[in-house]
């Protein structure tokens, strides 16, 4: 039977000497191996396990019901956030209002390079959008991400180093294992009808696209926010304010 793994989250209620101990030794008479294991949460534990028997995880879940010692708020296959939980302590600060939205700050770029990498790894159409001020690390964090999922990176359009607006790409450039870089304000606002084919060629790609600045991208084009399958905010601290005015003067005076 093919390995499975499990997303197992607990609240600690009593913590007792030997709490961890005792359910390490529970999972090893089921034959349930854990992967990794970390505290995510004030007084929460979340484990990555993996079993070849569904049958071994209900039977698991039936014996923590009943614990007075922790009260079991997860036990499921893993989603992203699980993984990403257990991999950095800690859940990522996702927006309440529109849960494909994810908020960073600068010291957390670690964080989500890594976010990003898992996201990148996996194949066919994605179309992301990345907000933030000009000089925050959007860039920076795309191509890091880049590497880390062991993906080929095209900048489309951009002002990294200098500006950059192609009108074509070259045929090694060309497949699903590129991320496609596109600057929303260069694409939209500085290029030509040339880059606007390509760049509507690449957005039908089965491929990973990652827009900076998406908002000036969907206010400019017929493209909407329903389009994205998720959009990452970063700033410089939580309190920073993405102020598009200010990126719109810049916009003639070049960032």
């Amino acid at each position: 039977m093919e390995n499975n793994d499990w997303y197992l989250e607990y609240q600690i209620h009593r913590n007792k000497p030997g709490l961890l101990g005792d359910l390490a030794s529970l999972l090893g008479m089921l034959s349930i191996n854990i992967i990794t294991i970390n505290g995510v949460d004030n007084r929460r534990r979340g484990m990555l396990i993996r079993t070849d028997d569904q049958g071994k995880i209900e039977a698991l879940r039936n014996i923590l019901i009943r614990s007075e010692y922790i009260t079991l708020t997860a036990l499921r296959p893993p989603k992203l956030m699980d993984r990403m939980a257990v991999r950095h302590g800690r859940y990522l600060d996702r927006c309440s209002e529109d849960m494909r939205t994810y908020r960073f700050t600068r010291d957390e770029i670690g964080l989500l390079v890594d976010f990003l990498a898992e996201i990148f790894q996996r194949d066919g159409h994605q179309l992301i959008g990345i907000r933030g001020m000009p000089r925050v690390g959007k860039t920076e964090s795309i191509v890091a991400s880049s590497v880390c999922a062991n993906k080929r990176w095209t900048f489309v359009s951009s002002t990294l180093l200098k500006q950059t607006v192609r009108r074509q790409l070259g045929m090694d450039e060309i497949s699903s294992n590129h991320v496609y870089i596109i600057d929303g304000i260069v694409s939209t606002m500085r290029a030509n009808e040339e880059h606007g084919v390509l760049l509507r060629d690449i957005l039908r790609m089965k491929a990973t696209k990652v827009i900076e600045h998406p908002d000036i991208f969907v206010r400019e084009t017929e493209y909407t926010m329903d389009d994205f399958h998720y959009i990452i905010e970063l700033r410089n601290d939580p309190e920073e304010e993405i102020r598009y005015d200010a990126i719109d003067t810049d916009i003639r005076q070049g960032f």
